[in-house]
């Protein structure tokens, strides 16, 4: 599976954008996630959607602001971002893993499989 990330840019502290994550070819059965890495810091998990319950699941620090959500017709995974702050800047990937992996285990970047190449939000105060 090819991911390819695409959405990010230059906005506002309180503005929105969108993320996509397109892939290759059906990912009807992959989880697949949101993770980011600012400038000197470990990537972080942000969200994920499973694909066998359709749950979706939100780092702390995002949830209610972020929602993510799947268009299973057009092989696609969005993030929307609301409510952007500065502390949100950070390289965004998206991810996919076919594993069965449990609600805690979803948030652990090891457990995927493939990723996307990455697309920079920055949000300015």
């Amino acid at each position: 599976v090819q991911l390819q990330a695409s959405g990010g840019g230059l906005v506002q502290a309180g503005g929105s954008l969108r993320l996509s994550c397109a892939a290759s070819e059906r990912t009807s059965r992959t989880s697949v996630g949101w993770f980011r890495q600012a400038p000197g810091k470990d990537r972080e998990f942000v969200a994920v959607n499973r694909w066998n319950n359709n749950n979706n699941y939100y780092a702390h620090s995002v949830k209610g602001r972020f929602t993510i959500s799947r268009d299973r017709a057009k092989n696609t995974v969005y993030l929307q971002m609301n409510s952007l702050k500065p502390e949100d800047t950070a390289v965004y990937y998206c991810a996919a893993t076919y594993k069965s992996a449990t609600a805690g285990e979803l948030p652990s970047d090891h457990i995927y499989d493939y990723w996307g190449q990455g697309t920079q939000v920055t949000v300015s105060s």
